[in-house]
């Protein structure tokens, strides 16, 4: 895997006279000639605990504690369907002391009004992770097949409660998504964060989710809910049993990614002691394992990939929106 750090021309013969390495150095030594990081960096997740962007956020900081001695602390700063914790972010000074977990929400909160901000006001660090949407009931529920699920919703139009992480996020895309491609309706339940819908779905307070697998495989293991159907092009690792839409001749595919960011104007030495630090823990076994565990895609991209795929997306969410007709 590639690492992405680069040192400003300026430094690069104090470093070849110091090391005798003129061109092999590695991202943490750029950092330190500016002391960075001397103290723990804050990675904001802007979602409630529970879900599979928190979890990733946890795993990731666990893995990288030997790329960052200060270490990394987790804060959830839910709300807005994201816009809250990055709103925060956007506006920290940028010394790469605060940074975001971010998520496909980047590129669907400004289409629906929701963020006056989009995703060319981060600096971007790396992806690390896309997951697929999926439907999932309570194990006692009275469908097994997504084909029972679809036409329990066709016999009472748009009472089927169905939770998401909050308007505009991408598992509400999912579910809208959805009603468009099978003539379903449903009522659109929000939280803040897929942990909480979940939750809600265990309590027998909504009927479905339409979020990941990662958000809901430790209760799908235990046997308190079931996988209907993946929204992805095929099987999920872990869920092989369950069916994707396409195979149930419904052409739907669509799901998030997670990737870290930082402020807009963070200086470039720190972003790329950020980047080198972020390619070597996305190559850590332990993270590796630790994804695997919860059912969490791996997807590594280094910021250019990230943006190119982040622009991508914008266009592709703007036109599935519009065509929704999904607003704030």
């Amino acid at each position: 895997m590639r690492l992405i750090p680069t040192l400003c021309s300026r430094w690069l013969p104090a470093l070849a006279l110091a090391t005798g390495l003129a061109a092999s150095f590695t991202a943490p030594a750029t950092a330190q000639t500016v002391d960075y990081p001397n103290r723990p960096i804050e990675l904001v997740v802007p979602f409630q605990p529970g879900g599979g962007t928190d979890a990733l956020a946890r795993a990731f900081a666990e893995a990288a504690r030997k790329q960052v001695p200060p270490g990394i602390v987790i804060v959830n700063k839910p709300g807005a369907s994201g816009a809250i914790g990055w709103n925060e972010v956007i506006h920290a000074k940028p010394d790469g002391y605060k940074l975001a977990l971010v998520t496909v929400e980047l590129t669907t909160l400004p289409h629906m009004g929701l963020a006056k901000f989009t995703h060319e006001d981060f600096s971007l660090i790396a992806r690390l992770n896309a997951d697929q949407a999926a439907i999932t009931v309570k194990a006692d529920a009275p469908y097994n097949t997504i084909e029972e699920f679809l036409a329990a919703a066709r016999k009472t139009p748009g009472e089927m409660k169905v939770g998401n992480a909050g308007n505009g996020s991408i598992w509400h895309l999912a579910a809208a998504a959805l009603e468009d491609k099978t003539g379903t309706q449903y009522n659109h339940v929000p939280f803040q964060g897929a942990g909480p819908a979940v939750q809600a779905l265990m309590g027998g307070h909504i009927d479905a989710v339409a979020v990941s697998p990662a958000e809901v495989g430790t209760y799908v293991a235990s046997g308190k809910l079931k996988t209907l159907a993946v929204m992805a092009e095929n099987r999920v690792k872990g869920f092989e049993k369950v069916p994707t839409l396409k195979e149930r001749n419904i052409d739907l595919v669509i799901g998030t990614w997670r990737g870290l960011a930082a402020p807009k104007g963070t200086p470039p030495e720190v972003m790329a002691w950020l980047r080198g630090v972020t390619a070597k823990t996305a190559n850590e076994p332990a993270l590796r394992e630790a994804m695997d565990k919860l059912n969490l895609g791996y997807s590594y991209a280094d910021d250019a990939a990230f943006r190119t795929a982040m622009a991508r997306d914008n266009t592709y969410f703007k036109a599935l929106m519009a065509k929704l007709n999904i607003k704030n």
